[in-house]
């Protein structure tokens, strides 16, 4: 019996302590614009996924699923920055919400601004044809494919 409770001490001391350890992280300085610049990232992430599939034919081709996904991909490429990138919101950084930004990112920023560029204009491309058969999706996927990597290669951390 005394086992079990110093076990149940044991545990809600636990459970309190990693509650605050999580309440004080999402307190980080730069928490918001990381979330925003995280959300874009995964709606980049969820429409690239729908065409990647149907380009490599995981998923039956659909032109108008493939042009709604485009058509979002080109919104969110498209989205007001300035604000999702503040000086110190890297992965080195303590006291920021979880992220994978390497801080070189603020270090080679006109480079950033370059992959940037090309993403958007991998997006144009892929716009215009991503409903017109799945010949012309795959065509237009290795660009925008390409343009992610180019800025994944150098300036996110691996997975931990």
């Amino acid at each position: 019996m005394k086992n079990l409770k110093l076990i149940t001490a044991a545990a809600l001391t636990s459970s309190v302590l990693a509650m605050t350890a999580v309440a004080f992280a999402a307190d980080g300085p730069h928490d918001k614009a990381i979330k925003a610049r995280q959300a874009m990232f995964q709606t980049y992430s969820f429409n690239v996924g729908i065409l990647s599939a149907m380009a490599k034919g995981d998923k039956p081709y659909d032109a108008d699923v493939a042009t709604e996904a485009a058509n979002n991909l080109s919104a969110a490429a498209n989205f007001g920055q300035s604000q999702m990138w503040p000086q110190g919101s890297d992965n080195a950084t303590d006291g920021n919400a979880r992220t994978r930004a390497l801080p070189a990112i603020w270090t080679e920023f006109p480079a950033i601004t370059e992959k940037a560029e090309g993403l958007k204009t991998a997006v144009a491309a892929l716009v215009p044809v991503a409903g017109n058969g799945l010949e012309a999706l795959q065509g237009a996927m290795g660009d925008v494919g390409a343009s992610c990597k180019a800025c994944h290669d150098d300036y996110r951390a691996k997975r931990r």
